[in-house]
């Protein structure tokens, strides 16, 4: 906590923990200890649309999804969308398609059980104030009471990322998508060890789904204001409205469920999205262009595809999700806090889909990839286990990247974390001595959207950068900025 003007405080929260990326808090009272501001701040500068600049295309699926080491499945399989239209495929052979969607769902998979279990599950098992010694992956693994949670939770994202490295060559940064489909073919062996592991990977999803369901029923009193915002939602969905993860058109809902725009195909994108930049963050603002920036903020991510989509095509997943949408007495759901849950109807989802997968042939046997008519340009959209991501490339005819954007799942987030953030923070804070547990409360908010701050630090423009030379005594000699 420092001192800025007379009467006023600031209060700095640095890093803020458990997340994926580096990002601070920080957050101002007035003399009567009520706060006044309170912001999220990317501090880290990423700069990959620069980077891409000059490389030849087909290296984008590989190149970009470097980004991050928790996400690159979907930033591989958004290039690689990308680059289908680049390359003039308007539609994968069966074979490229099915064994990109279990890719896919293997990253889900892993990606939310590692959320929950290791980075959430601290916070609702052990309480938000206590001693941050144990409120931690740690904690929950030594505890005898959830040792067999903290199991679970390992094995889950195991078997996803053996799905991962099945279909994409590795766990991690794998080369599976390319231009136009599929490099490799699933192995008869590893899908049979996939099939006799998967009906505990739905029923611990189901486990897990309780869990989540039933602490926010137990608690909702208390959270159902915790950093809720009300705000419009966005996601892609299929032409009729139902859920899906890997393709569909741009859908978004406003506070009452009506239609801001639907259909929006990827290529126009553009055309109802907008970013502008702010001076205290390495990350972009989208925005709703028909609403401005001030009003055309909306969430995306689990609790947004719940609130967009008309139905899921998995039995269990849908069930799970005519119960969540309750909370909302028919319009969408807001608490901020019920991201946790219907992330958890993504797992089990997704646990849905993999059963499914395994038992087509298609991932045994078939035509690999399709050819097209060469374009300049492609834009590919994806539901990544934090919400929409879009990559759009241009290509110059020497077939290098001329012009990349990356809108990434936690950019479209980050004006929603913030208003999430400023809610807690005079909810919580205002008029209240500081505790460590108070200030827990306000990155509790920011967990709850799963952002990664990393894969999400794109500005616009040039960096700013200043080059000062001083003598031996300190004196300054000279200065350059950009």
């Amino acid at each position: 906590m420092t001192t800025t003007q007379p009467g006023q405080r600031r209060i700095v929260i640095e890093p803020v923990t458990r997340v994926e990326g580096h990002g601070k808090v920080t957050i101002m009272l007035d003399e009567h200890d009520q706060v006044t501001q309170a912001r999220l701040h990317i501090v880290e500068f990423r700069g990959f649309e620069r980077y891409v600049q000059g490389r030849p295309y087909w290296e984008m699926p590989v190149l970009v999804q470097r980004l991050c080491g928790i996400c690159p499945v979907s930033h591989h399989l958004a290039a690689a969308k990308a680059l289908d239209m680049v390359v003039g495929v308007d539609e994968l052979t069966p074979t490229g398609e099915k064994m990109r969607r279990l890719m896919h769902y293997g990253q889900t998979f892993q990606s939310h059980a590692l959320h929950f279990f290791h980075l959430v599950s601290p916070d609702l098992l052990f309480g938000f104030d206590a001693d941050p010694a144990i409120r931690n992956v740690i904690g929950v693994a030594t505890d005898p009471r959830f040792q067999e949670l903290a199991v679970r939770g390992v094995l889950m994202r195991k078997y996803g990322q053996e799905v991962i490295e099945a279909t994409s060559g590795k766990k991690i940064h794998g080369t599976g998508a390319i231009p136009g489909g599929i490099n490799r073919h699933l192995d008869p062996e590893r899908k049979a060890h996939f099939l006799a592991g998967i009906e505990q990977m739905v029923d611990w999803s189901i486990q897990t789904l309780d869990l989540c369901k039933g602490y926010t029923r137990d608690h909702l009193a208390e959270l159902a204001g915790f950093g809720t915002v009300p705000m419009a939602s966005m996601s892609i969905v299929r032409e009729d409205g139902c859920f899906d993860l890997y393709d569909g058109n741009l859908r978004c809902v406003d506070v009452d469920g009506d239609i801001i725009f639907d259909g929006i195909k990827p290529e126009q994108y553009h055309e109802v999205i907008a970013e502008e930049v702010k001076p205290w963050s390495y990350m972009k603002f989208p925005f709703i262009k028909a609403l401005g920036p001030e009003k055309g903020w909306y969430r995306v991510g689990p609790l947004a595809r719940m609130n967009t989509c008309s139905y899921i095509d998995t039995p269990l997943a849908e069930a799970a999700r005519a119960e969540f949408m309750e909370l909302g007495g028919g319009k969408p759901v807001q608490v901020c806090m019920a991201y946790h849950w219907a992330r958890m109807i993504e797992l089990l989802h997704a646990a849905e889909k993999m059963r499914e997968l395994l038992q087509d042939p298609d991932l045994l046997a078939g035509e690999r990839v399709a050819t097209g008519t060469r374009r300049g340009e492609g834009m590919g959209i994806i539901e990544a286990p934090r919400g929409t991501l879009i990559h759009h490339y241009k290509v110059a005819d020497d077939d290098t990247v001329a012009m990349a954007n990356l809108i990434v799942s936690t950019t479209h987030n980050n004006e929603p974390m913030n208003r999430s953030v400023t809610k807690v923070a005079v909810d919580e804070l205002s008029g209240r001595e500081i505790t460590e547990g108070l200030l827990n409360r306000v990155e509790i908010a920011i967990r709850a959207y799963d952002p990664c701050l990393s894969c999400a630090t794109h500005a616009v423009g040039r960096m700013p950068l200043e080059i000062c030379l001083y003598d031996a005594s300190g004196a300054l000699l000279d200065r350059k900025a950009t």
